[in-house]
């Protein structure tokens, strides 16, 4: 049931043992919204814990309560009154849905979001889920403080590349204002965001070596199987190497994280990837989404071509 920002805040203030989630290989809009959220609550005295079912890059380390973040593990029973699952859809929370047997609250920006939820908040106009998450903040009648400052802002500076996007809207850039008045430090935050170690632009470099260019050039993508990820592991933000490329307007990368497991990601400088993604079970926008594929490699690469050759026809 679709639930307005005002019954949101109702429900989070009905509740007092509150468990945040998010999508598993998650962004900065899925760590920095969950966070936010988290320390908005606590601010009103609730217990809240954050969940996600995937590793947390040490590059969100900048964040206040990275260090509290957990991962549940098979077979664990976390007790709660409420599953709040933020910038995803339930059927992509991993075991933290097996573990929190709780009514769900689902807050949104993607308009592929299922809709499964006990109650759901979405605003497909949002640049990310952390812009929602700060009008809720308002809506709860708390103070945004730095810390929640400085994980909103994340979330809204990673999902619109830094302001230049498209879907960069003036709310957006308000929001961004607003949250730099709260105590945000922009530069802080790119700085942590932008190091990488040695060892990870090592992978970049051996990644881009797997680069190829499809469709005469409209198409271009890496795919990593499983021993090459044994290798070498895939750094973050490759996928933005590959859709800087000139005349390619769908990028993908596609990675075997486990045996017959392939993750992918999507974007696009035009053409509507929901389009790929959502034939795989996956969401997302417009020019950005991803997907899961439950075959190995060689196969989840095939697959893939497939339908991204069909949508390029569609949309001649």
């Amino acid at each position: 049931m679709q639930i307005s920002l005002k019954e949101t805040a109702a429900v989070l203030k009905s509740v007092q043992r509150i468990v945040i989630t998010s999508h598993v290989n998650p962004d900065g809009d899925a760590i920095g919204s969950s966070l936010g959220l988290m320390h908005a609550l606590r601010a009103l005295g609730k217990e809240v814990q954050v969940f996600i079912d995937d590793d947390i890059p040490a590059a969100f380390s900048v964040l206040p309560g990275y260090e509290l973040i957990g991962k549940p593990v098979e077979g664990q029973s976390i007790p709660a009154d409420l599953l709040v699952a933020v910038d995803v859809s339930l059927d992509r929370i991993g075991l933290v849905k097996e573990a929190v047997t709780a009514p769900t609250l689902n807050i949104d920006h993607h308009i592929t979001n299922d809709g499964q939820a006990d109650k759901l908040y979405l605003d497909g106009t949002a640049a990310a889920t952390a812009e929602i998450i700060y009008h809720l903040i308002e809506e709860l009648g708390v103070t945004c403080d730095k810390d929640m400052a400085m994980c909103l802002y994340t979330g809204l500076a990673t999902d619109t590349g830094w302001f230049r996007f498209s879907n960069t809207t003036p709310d957006t850039m308000r929001t961004a204002a607003d949250l730099l008045a709260c105590g945000a430090v922009p530069n802080v935050i790119s700085e942590s965001l932008e190091q990488r170690p040695y060892e990870e632009v090592q992978n970049l470099a051996a990644a881009m070596q797997k680069i190829e260019l499809l469709a005469d050039g409209k198409v271009a993508g890496i795919c990593l199987d499983y021993a090459a990820l044994q290798e070498h592991e895939a750094p973050e933000g490759l996928i933005g190497m590959v859709r800087v490329i000139e005349g390619v307007d769908i990028a993908f990368t596609l990675k075997e994280k486990e045996p017959g497991l392939c993750r992918v990601s999507l974007r696009s400088k035009g053409i509507d990837v929901t389009k790929i993604a959502l034939q795989f079970g996956g969401g997302g926008h417009v020019r950005a989404a991803g997907c899961s594929i439950e075959k190995n490699c060689v196969e989840a690469r095939a697959d893939l071509l497939k339908v991204i050759m069909q949508v390029l026809e569609e949309e001649k």
